[in-house]
């Protein structure tokens, strides 16, 4: 990741997801205003996380952008208010009661050993053939996991047998991300 998020860069960047999130729900259509500071500007992959009462709402996110970051952001809020396929599109109802997560990502690094899997610090992502998981690095963290259970659960994202992040043919990533939300 570049240089990190200022405070009011984070303020930014979380008001104009809650704007797209709220414009879409109740209009169909949003639009980020533009955004002139460089640290908006750049190519990040990001993730955004909805929660209601504590509890995933939706979850979706890019690891590379050919956007500006203050758009995708905004991009990855509609689609995980919208296009989460575990839950179903917000409704104008939802608005009354949300919060927001952001994960500015890293690019993504191929690990060979899982040793350099760091829990707290480390998101994963892992491929192996057709299937794909991800999971962030505050997820490990909040459910208390040790590395073993965070790459088993990557496996369970994926749609793969838990012990699947053991093969030769899977790819491991780790990436870092810097984390903030409205709370």
């Amino acid at each position: 990741m570049d240089k990190e998020l200022t405070e009011k860069d984070k303020k930014i960047l979380l008001k104009a997801a809650r704007k797209a999130i709220t414009d879409f729900v109740t209009t169909g259509s949003f639009e980020p205003e533009p955004r002139e500071e460089k640290s908006l500007n750049r190519r990040n992959g990001c993730f955004v996380t909805i929660k209601q009462k504590g509890q995933l709402r939706g979850c979706i996110g890019n690891f590379q952008s050919e956007r500006p970051l203050f758009k995708e952001i905004a991009e990855m809020a509609v689609a995980s208010a919208s296009k989460d396929p575990r839950f179903y599109p917000m409704k104008k109802e939802d608005l009354a009661d949300f919060t927001l997560e952001i994960s500015v990502l890293s690019p993504l690094k191929k690990i060979e050993e899982i040793e350099e899997i760091e829990i707290g610090r480390h998101g994963v992502y892992l491929e192996k053939g057709f299937y794909r998981g991800v999971l962030l690095p505050q997820v490990a963290s909040e459910h208390g996991w040790d590395r073993n259970t965070f790459l088993k659960q990557t496996c369970i994202k994926a749609g793969l047998p838990t012990n699947a992040w053991q093969g030769d043919d899977t790819d491991i990533y780790i990436f870092n991300a810097q984390i903030f939300s409205e709370q």
